[in-house]
């Protein structure tokens, strides 16, 4: 980090945060700072809806996980469109004329208030250890990185959001994510044709593709029936759309983006264009990290990305075995470039062949290496994470991008997830305030009371995101691990909404009690490895409809 990049970070993130703050001040009502005034126009609305879901966890974690697993990844997403189009045809409308301010709100107008607190307390269990997980990600991989307090770094990712969302509520979230989301765009933009431009003069982008392709980065469509494998077409399909309708559905910090909006056209436009644009912005991020890896097949990579396990190995045990993998590595490398230069002259198969096998090779030498710096770490009683795919990306910028984009870069990391975190606490303050204090807690105050109530329990929101993101641990994957938050939670609240739609013979009693029956046999399910995640979401909602018809069947009294 030289002066340059300083002054592009401190300068891209002081702006924004100041922009909105000054914009959005002085909210009068409730309707301005739940609903921001209902002003919001369709493009406002979609790239807030992109921008909230779009964490740092996103510019991080997807890089790293396309470097490793290659652009499969992309068929999580296969569902999106087509929960936008259902979300567009069923739950706008409804949610538009019942005007109301929470997507639980209009549970209650369905079935009791009972089911409407559970379904919010469900979605403040979920989202609020989201919210600290947003806050974190970001943060532990730039301490370990940078040599940055991690404390200190969670404390000021945190105050930065607290001030505007605080001060300006919805309006200022959807106002500032509309900047962050180009800053966003410009800087990911600028990395991918930096890496292409750093690849020799005779490997074209086609070329730069042919390499991943060789090496089984390009295999994007997976129409198996496997269950083991954890993205396919279908599992995308079939659970993406559950998970995509649970989360832009029912989670309160997607419905309040498009709650904003002028007109039920203004929201429909808005989430479609989040469900075109999603798909392609995701591809591309993965082919960032596809990029990346074909960058590293002509420069030498550090056997593990973390650098904080250059440490643990040091002055140990197995620093000499170590050693010996590192000049593993190196034969592999160097024996690759053989190969691969001989299949971009060529284009012979057997080259590829050749390439492929390299790689596993690569693989297989990096697991060895992963087993010992954990076993160092064991005989030195520290915690270190193994998995280096969030650091990938981060590792690349910071050592191959030009002084000033480095700042830019990491003003795209923090843009990120201070864009996710303000939609979250402002979701959690929102439910909160409305769907439990207003309606169970202190009813019939003055507007003004809650709306600083509001603003309080954004405050409060967010010291307790800074909290969890202070306890927090590093994960498997990180933009996994958000979403298996979610799949825990989701298809359940899915399914008490359909419930609410489609199931007029269903009453109050069944669905609640339903609800809670299938949250505990979800949550089993979850911790005894049932079934990939993203089925959890199908699994959850299919489970407490069924639950609740029995229910309602065994409790209907006869005529």
């Amino acid at each position: 980090m030289q002066t340059l990049d300083w002054i592009v970070l401190i300068g891209t993130l002081i702006t924004i945060v100041g922009y909105g703050t000054w914009k959005t001040r002085g909210s009068k009502n409730v309707q301005d700072y739940v609903r921001g005034g209902n002003e919001s126009k369709w493009w406002t609305i979609g790239l807030s809806v992109m921008a909230t879901q779009a964490s740092a966890i996103t510019f991080l974690s997807t890089p790293g996980q396309a470097f490793h697993d290659g652009m499969g990844f992309v068929q999580f997403y296969f569902g999106v469109p087509i929960a936008m189009v259902i979300i567009c045809m069923v739950f706008i409308p409804l949610y538009h004329r019942l005007k109301v301010y929470t997507a639980y709100e209009f549970l209650e107008n369905r079935f009791d208030l009972k089911t409407r607190s559970l379904t919010a307390i469900l979605f403040l269990i979920q989202r609020g250890l989201a919210a600290g997980i947003t806050i974190y990600a970001p943060a532990i991989i730039l301490s370990a990185v940078l040599g940055w307090n991690l404390t200190y770094l969670n404390i000021a990712i945190g105050i930065l959001v607290i001030i505007y969302t605080v001060s300006g509520g919805t309006k200022a979230v959807s106002m500032t994510q509309k900047h962050q989301m180009a800053v966003i765009f410009t800087g990911m933009f600028i990395a991918f044709f930096l890496i292409i431009s750093y690849l020799p003069e005779n490997i074209t982008f086609t070329k730069a593709l042919d390499i991943a392709g060789a090496s089984g980065k390009m295999d994007i469509l997976d129409f198996s029936f496997n269950m083991e494998n954890r993205y396919t077409v279908w599992s995308g399909l079939i659970g993406g759309t559950f998970l995509a309708l649970s989360y832009f559905g029912t989670d309160q910090s997607q419905v309040q983006r498009y709650l904003s909006g002028k007109s039920v056209k203004e929201m429909q436009m808005g989430l479609i264009f989040n469900g075109l644009l999603k798909v392609p912005m995701q591809f591309f991020i993965l082919l960032v990290g596809v990029m990346v890896f074909v960058f590293y097949q002509f420069n030498e990579s550090p056997i593990n990305f973390n650098p904080a396990t250059e440490q643990v190995m040091q002055n140990s045990e197995y620093t000499e075995a170590f050693q010996e993998l590192e000049a593993e590595q190196l034969a592999i490398f160097n024996n690759k470039q053989n190969y691969i230069n001989k299949y971009v002259a060529t284009g012979e198969l057997q080259y590829a062949d050749e390439i492929a096998l390299a790689n596993e090779a690569d693989r297989a030498n990096r697991e060895a290496a992963k087993l010992l710096i954990q076993e160092a770490a064991d005989k030195k009683i520290v915690r270190v994470e193994t998995n280096d795919k969030d650091y990938v990306f981060i590792h690349f910028i910071l050592n191959n991008l030009p002084r000033g984009l480095i700042g830019l870069l990491l003003a795209v990391i923090l843009s990120a997830a201070m864009s996710s975190t303000a939609s979250e606490l402002n979701a959690l303050a929102s439910t909160t305030s409305l769907d439990l204090y207003k309606r169970s807690m202190v009813p019939g105050k003055s507007e003004t009371h809650y709306l600083k109530a509001t603003k309080w329990f954004t405050f409060g929101w967010g010291i307790l995101a800074i909290l969890i993101a202070c306890i927090a641990y590093l994960a498997d994957n990180l933009i996994q691990l958000v979403n298996i938050i979610g799949s825990i939670f989701y298809g359940n609240v899915l399914g008490i909404f359909l419930l609410a739609f489609f199931f007029k013979y269903v009453r109050g009693n069944a669905v609640f009690v339903a609800a809670l029956i299938t949250q505990a046999i979800v949550i089993i399910g979850w911790w005894l490895d049932w079934m990939p995640y993203l089925w959890l979401n199908l699994f959850g909602c299919a489970l407490v409809i069924a639950i609740a018809f029995i229910l309602q069947k065994i409790n209907a009294k006869p005529e």
